[in-house]
């Protein structure tokens, strides 16, 4: 049975947290004292404790990031130096660390379980003496807090800042339902608030007319957190040293012991060869919307805050497509049933609606049966709104494992977004980009739900790497633009009609529009957080160093006071470091299993469906992932794959 999400008692939490870390300490001493020296007496016991931390603490980490008040930050700041203390007594608990490596096993999983956990015990300072120890705790200790303030400097910084319009004709082209959910009246007039969260800042950015105010608004939203600045130099700092004391000569070589990829060099090839086959192709898409610019309003120097809204009416033109064209064909709550559908149909599972206690009244709960069995549990919270991060994510919380008594538990997630709020007038309609975000966040849930792993370190998300674990979100997205998927549940949320034939073929023909400027974006963000933690770059080095990868990676230069690194939560207050290239390592495998499981149509093969449920969602972190394709298709995933999927291999 499933915990059920409990508020927790905010003031109370870190004195709670504390107790349960404090009886956890003595249950760990009383296995390393003991005489017992065997997988099941020492390893299982210690993942209990595990799957008892996060039970607890992931409510309170859930709350601070989608319900954030004053007291979430609060009790959630004064938790974080209770668990990394902990964290890094356990790392570096030597007598701990000596059982561990006496231990053997002759099951492929607790191999997995056994080799990781060796790992992470060296590379938490394990082999340090005291002093060492000592230090690694406090560098742990104060990155855990500037992970958050950075994370909390964003979200304050984001929500802090509102552009009020008033002249009509400055909202004139933005969709009814974005309008509608700007509009306000104040003193007997009609207003449109946008703000810096994504729905309201994508529709003015994408649609609106007023090239001064876009720019007032990109200005905002590029200079946001400034006071992140400081807080960057001084996690680089804590993160150079912290891999320096541990034997690397960079934070990037330290991060890579934990990844697919090899080491410095191949990432570093790897995004280079992605750059060089897109470059050209991306110099000549901005040309393209260069000359469409001036023709269309005589504009002469396109700069950023063009390039969303000259974008749009480029694709217009080119394929008769506007995303607003879409949206009446993707109101939300049918775009979830559809997506749940069409997973049953691929995986063999049910989800079934059901009552559970929840944060928000928004969130929807499912139930997971395989086989008339209950399997899992889904929690989807959709709606932007003003307490809430920005963006869209999924956050684990129990694992499927089976414990010391032989008890299975069954696994949990939430699925998060920010889409557009129903109104009295208008259900919430998604943009066809936010049915693609729900479809990738949805394929990282069920990498987690749909494990069969007995072992909770290697099962669900648990024990995959970083450069990996967004193989399956990716993989599952790509299906969002296929017309056979997308007739299941795009239909008009007025008049019930299916989504026109002709719409399906823009959507498909326009997915690949920019593709190269896309790809070249996401390499720079890539390449420049990889060189960042290659040496230690201080103070204004930083800014340099950014400057210096756009000179080689974007074709139009943003303008000099765009500081977008102090809003890089990815590296900055999430798990990227090093690591933001996991985006396209992983998504040479997404592209590579998309051709393996489509006919000509478009359709998923059902085949390759469940054997790639088999062969990779239902092994978790138990394999390293290139052993699990290669025995899933029987080769390596192939690079062009991803350009075949982009349609830039032949034009670069």
């Amino acid at each position: 049975m499933f915990r059920p999400f409990t508020l927790p008692d905010l003031e109370r939490f870190p004195d709670e947290l504390e107790a349960l870390l404090k009886r956890q300490k003595e249950q760990i001493d009383a296995i390393v004292r003991s005489d017992a020296n065997d997988y099941e007496n020492v390893v299982k016991p210690l993942e209990d404790l595990d799957e008892e931390r996060e039970l607890f603490f992931t409510p309170l980490s859930h709350l601070n990031s989608v319900m954030n008040s004053e007291e979430t930050r609060k009790a959630y700041e004064a938790s974080l130096p209770l668990l990394s203390r902990f964290h890094s007594e356990l790392a570096q608990n030597e007598a701990l660390y000596a059982k561990l490596r006496a231990i053997e096993s002759d099951r492929l999983e607790r191999r997995k379980v056994l080799e990781n956990e060796i790992r992470d015990f060296r590379l938490s300072g394990a082999e340090l003496d005291a002093a060492g120890k000592k230090e690694l705790e406090a560098i742990d200790l104060e990155l855990s807090e500037l992970s958050n303030r950075f994370s909390q400097n964003l979200l304050d910084a984001t929500a802090a800042f509102e552009m009020v319009v008033d002249d009509p004709a400055d909202v004139e082209g933005i969709p009814e339902s974005d309008l509608e959910a700007a509009r306000f009246e104040e003193e007997g007039r009609t207003k449109w608030r946008f703000t810096l969260q994504i729905p309201s800042y994508l529709a003015y950015m994408t649609y609106g007319p007023n090239r001064t105010l876009r720019e007032r608004l990109y200005r905002a939203y590029v200079t946001r957190a400034p006071e992140n600045g400081p807080v960057i130099d001084r996690i680089l700092e804590l993160r150079h040293k912290k891999a320096r004391l541990l034997g690397f000569d960079n934070y990037a070589q330290y991060a890579l012991e934990r990844r697919d990829a090899r080491d410095t060099e191949e990432v570093l090839d790897f995004l280079e060869r992605l750059r060089e086959l897109s470059y050209d192709a991306a110099k000549g898409e901005l040309e393209t919307l260069r000359r469409f610019a001036e023709e269309h309003d005589g504009i002469e120097d396109l700069q950023s805050y063009d390039l969303a809204y000259y974008s749009e009416k480029l694709k217009k033109r080119l394929y008769d497509f506007d995303e607003n064209d879409t949206k009446p064909y993707f109101e939300r709550e049918r775009v979830l049933s559809g997506l749940l559908a069409i997973v049953s149909e691929l995986f063999g599972v049910e989800f079934r609606p059901t009552e559970a206690p929840v944060w928000h009244e928004s969130v929807r709960v499912y139930d997971i049966h395989r086989g008339g069995e209950l399997a899992g549990r889904i929690y989807f919270d959709l709606e932007a709104r003003k307490e809430k991060r920005g963006g869209a994510w999924m956050h684990d919380w129990e694992t499927r494992f089976v414990d010391t008594e032989g008890r299975t538990h069954l696994p949990s997630a939430f699925v998060v977004g920010n889409f557009p709020k129903a109104t009295e007038r208008t259900p919430s309609l998604l943009r066809h980009d936010d049915v693609v975000t729900l479809f990738h966040e949805m394929g990282h849930a069920i990498h987690h739900l749909f494990s069969r792993m007995d072992e909770r370190s290697v099962s669900g998300i648990n024990g995959v790497a970083w450069d990996v674990v967004e193989f399956p979100s990716q993989f599952l997205e790509n299906f969002a633009y296929e017309a056979p998927i997308l007739r299941r549940f795009a239909f008009h949320y007025e008049s019930g009609e299916p989504i026109p034939d002709d719409l399906l073929a823009k959507i498909k023909a326009a997915k690949n529009f920019q593709a190269a400027m896309g790809m070249l974006r996401q390499l720079e963000f890539g390449i420049f957080d990889f060189r960042l933690h290659l040496r230690l770059y201080r103070g204004d080095e930083v800014q340099r160093l950014l400057d210096e990868v756009r000179r080689r990676t974007a074709v139009l230069l943003p303008p000099a006071y765009n500081r977008f690194q102090h809003g890089f939560s990815h590296i900055f207050a999430g798990g990227y470091a090093a690591g933001y290239y996991s985006y396209k390592w992983a998504e040479v495998l997404s592209a590579d299993a998309f051709f393996a499981c489509i006919d000509e149509e478009g359709n998923f093969l059902p085949d390759r469906a469940r054997e790639y449920e088999r062969h990779i969602l239902s092994r978790g972190g138990s394999e390293e992932m290139s052993a699990l394709y290669q025995r899933w298709l029987g080769r390596k995933p192939r690079l062009e794959s991803l350009l075949r999927l982009y349609e830039i291999g032949e034009s670069s």
